[in-house]
């Protein structure tokens, strides 16, 4: 019976996805802050930012007027931003984005498509390709200039010019 249930556990850990670069993206369903259901797969033909983040995490808290900026500078070149909260009270999230004054669609996440995308660290964020591809994953706070590890700048030049 041990020897069954380790089994078991192994394979469904081994099972767990997890994607990285190269990988195609985990078609998901949330409800936004809005109240209007989305999709990954109705964002097929776009540059999709995608960024777990939580206003308890002072590195989300940090970057997300950055996000917020690349948002407006690069969303008439079919970049959207998905921000995925990682299960907070809504009255803490409209509280936070009304404050951020941030205009992209904040998705509700129950911990699902946090773990559907294999998301343990934050902030996390996922850049993906007109095809659904993933093409970068950055882990930690993203920011920008020529000496930044995680230049959010960098990243969205290389997804949508290559």
């Amino acid at each position: 019976i041990i020897i069954a249930g380790a089994v078991t556990i192994s394979a469904n850990l081994s099972a767990a996805p997890n994607p990285e670069t190269g990988d195609k993206a985990p078609n998901f369903s949330l409800y936004g802050l809005d109240g209007k259901s989305y999709q990954l797969q109705d964002y097929r033909g776009s540059y999709v930012v995608l960024n777990f983040w939580g206003s308890f995490c002072e590195p989300c808290v940090r970057e997300m007027p950055l996000i917020q900026s690349k948002y407006e500078q690069y969303k008439d070149q079919n970049l959207v931003v998905l921000g995925i909260n990682l299960d907070e009270s809504t009255v803490t999230i409209n509280n936070f984005t009304r404050g951020m004054n941030l205009t992209f669609p904040i998705l509700l996440d129950k911990n699902v498509v946090r773990k559907q995308y294999g998301v343990y660290q934050y902030p996390t964020t996922f850049f993906i390709d007109q095809e659904g591809v993933i093409r970068q994953k950055i882990v930690g706070e993203m920011n920008e200039g020529s000496l930044a590890t995680h230049d959010i700048d960098i990243a969205i030049k290389r997804l949508l010019y290559g």
